[in-house]
Order: C-alpha cells, then structure tokens, then sequence
C-alpha cells in the first residue's frame, strides 16, 4: 500500500555521507527474552531525506503464546489465522533490502528480526541501524524522556495506537523525519551501529499459541499483575565478579542497577537481564557492577551514589547491546 510520496524541496544541503534510504521498523512481540517471537511488524521506507515511500504491516503467527495481550492486544485467535515467520521473511527482506534500520531502541528490535530469520535458516538483508534515542542525544533534544510518545510529542506527532506496531512506526518515521533534517543542517554525524545477522538458531521449549492460562506456564492475558505473580527473584547462582570495564563484555553474576525512565517496560528489562544470569539490585551501592539509565544528569539517589562510587553507567541502548554477548561466570555457580 502507497501512500503520496512528499516531494516538498528542501533547502538544507544533504551530507553526502548520509544513507540513501532508510526503513522504519517496529514489531510487537511475545516478551523480551532470547525465545520470544514477532507477532507483528510494520515496516514504513523513506528515501535519503526522510520522505515517506511507502509503508507495511503484517500479523504473524508466533506459534505460541502470544504473551502480553494487554499491551499489544493481538490474542491467540486473532494470531492463529496469521502467517508464519518464514511465509513473510521474503516480503519483510524486500522492505529493508539496502536500506538503514531505523527503530526506537534498535538494538531490541534489530535482535528480534535477526533471531526469526535465523530460526528460518535465513539472514536479514540489514547491514546498519540508527536508534532513535541515540539520535535524539546527539541532536540534544529537550526530551523529559526517551520514550517514544515523548519524543513523538516534542515534533507534534499524534500518537492514536500506542503499542501498535503499524501506527507506532508512522509516529516515528514522522518524528525522524524532522530529526534527520536537524542533524543535516547541523552536520551531526548519525549514530549508525553495524548489524550482524545470526547463521544459526537453536530454539528452546516454549509454551504453544493459545495457551493463555496460567496453569499452563504461559503468560495471562490480564494486567501486568497477572503474568507475572512476583518481582521477588531467586538470589543470582553466580558469585559477583566486579564492576564493569568500559568496552568489555558484561560478565555473569554481575550487579546491575537501573534508574529514571526506560523507553522498554521497566520489569521486562529486568528479566532480560536476569535470563542472561546478572543480579539485579534494587538499590546502588559499592558493590553495583553497572548503573543503566538514559539520564546521567539527573540527580536521582542511584545516580548520585553512582558518581560517588565511581560506579560505570550506560544508557539502556547501551545496555541492550551488552546483553546480547554476556560472558559466562567462571567456576560453578555459587550463592553470593
């Protein structure tokens, strides 16, 4: 589906260095963690200079539990007449074919459409990706956050349906549009990251489509409260190996602290983080390995207590790339 390509000149003269063309992404998803699957995903391509081309959305069958419901909306019914993955791996490849990933925290979206094609024994044709959170530090945008909604409102972009992939993509290929233009004019170098398909897949067990209940070990398709019954988490195995070294990889057993607004619900990037087998700790202290928060000025306690301890701190796009590459703990596990 078309929509009017705008063709309004545009007196900023174009960096040369830019990308030719640009694909703006959003998928819905089961959850966050490593086995979780797309059960959507809109995909809005803009020429160099930010003009829309054409945009697609599509449902896709996850072929199990479709998760929370409550956010994305799409339940089992509506999922179990979807395509699978592999049916609109070939359509979805032709939309980011040679153009830059653009997405808000990318690395998360970047890491969901590298798994599902790799499930298919294929790889996505997505050699870089701009995050928009990135963008926005560069462009020093006057943010009260980095969700999307607020960055959507800073360029007066109407949001009508949040947490759906198709409108969530409009919203942001409109507010990258102005973004891209700004870092032009002002000779702003984009933040683009290399993307690394994966060649291979080895999936987990996982609970099937249409098992809702709790009793059946998926997730509910009630409130947050519903899914997940507790936030109190069994003690980390691994013993803590120390704070974290800048350019280096996070190491199991690690003490991670989060602070401020994240652009991914909050809980559900503390389960990554536990899956990968770090300690999330409630409060900072000498002891904390790493401070993840997108704002190092604030003067939030963590962030205070941070700088007297000398404690490292990320930014959650950061953050997310390291949690794609944890080292192993060393030894067997242990109780701290």
């Amino acid at each position: 589906m078309l929509e009017d390509r705008q063709t309004a000149p545009s007196a900023t003269p174009w960096p040369a260095a830019y990308p030719q063309g640009y694909a703006v992404v959003d998928v819905e998803t089961t959850g966050l963690a490593r086995d979780d699957r797309i059960v959507s995903a809109a995909v809005y391509r803009l020429d160099a200079r930010g003009e829309v081309e054409d945009h697609w959305y599509t449902l896709v069958n996850p072929e199990r539990d479709p998760g929370p419901v409550w956010i994305h909306g799409l339940t089992s019914e509506v999922l179990e007449g979807a395509p699978l993955f592999p049916e609109i791996a070939e359509e979805f490849a032709t939309r980011l074919e040679g153009r830059v990933l653009v997405a808000h925290n990318a690395v998360f979206d970047w890491s969901m459409i590298a798994r599902e094609y790799a499930r298919a024994e294929r790889e996505a044709p997505v050699r870089q990706r701009l995050c928009t959170i990135a963008l926005s530090k560069e462009l020093r945008l006057p943010l009260a956050n980095h969700k999307l909604e607020s960055l959507a409102a800073h360029f007066g972009v109407v949001q009508q349906r949040a947490h759906h992939a198709l409108d969530d993509a409009r919203v942001l290929a409109e507010a990258f549009r102005p973004s891209l233009h700004t870092a032009a004019r002002d000779g702003v170098r984009l933040p683009l990251l290399e993307c690394r398909p994966l060649t291979e897949w080895t999936d987990r067990a996982a609970p099937l489509i249409g098992r809702q209940s709790g009793s059946s070990g998926g997730y509910s398709s009630g409130p947050p409260a519903s899914w997940r019954p507790s936030r109190k988490r069994p003690a980390c195995p691994y013993p803590n190996p120390g704070r974290y070294e800048p350019g280096k990889q996070l190491k199991q057993g690690m003490r991670i602290a989060f602070s401020g607004d994240t652009s991914v619900e909050r809980d559900l990037l503390e389960d990554r983080a536990v899956e990968a087998g770090l300690h999330v700790a409630t409060s900072l202290s000498r002891l904390t390995s790493l401070l993840v928060t997108n704002d190092p000025e604030s003067g939030t306690s963590k962030v205070v207590k941070a700088r007297q301890f000398g404690t490292p701190v990320v930014d959650e796009a950061a953050f997310g790339q390291l949690l794609g590459n944890v080292e192993p703990a060393e030894g067997p596990a242990a109780q701290k």
